[in-house]
């Protein structure tokens, strides 16, 4: 990671003092420079925060299945009555 904060930031070569590096910006664009290796810490991501992320997108998926099957019902309905 940057000294400076931002982004995790994947580590693909290191070459004496200078260190290439990739990561996803905000939008989702991948980004991939070169960088000083004096400007990079090491860190490591606690795995429980992806976790939690995971969990909340099979919440939303959950969420959004049950919408579809209360369509689906609805319309069930709606032909019976006509």
């Amino acid at each position: 990671m940057l000294k400076s904060g931002g982004h995790p930031i994947t580590v693909v070569e290191i070459d004496d003092d200078k260190v290439e590096c990739l990561w996803m910006g905000t939008d989702g664009d991948l980004f991939r420079e070169t960088l000083p290796l004096v400007a990079l810490e090491s860190t490591e991501l606690d795995p429980e925060d992806d976790e939690e992320e995971d969990d909340e997108d099979e919440h939303d998926a959950e969420e959004e299945d049950d919408e579809d099957e209360d369509d689906d019902g609805d319309r069930k309905k709606k032909r019976k009555a006509a």
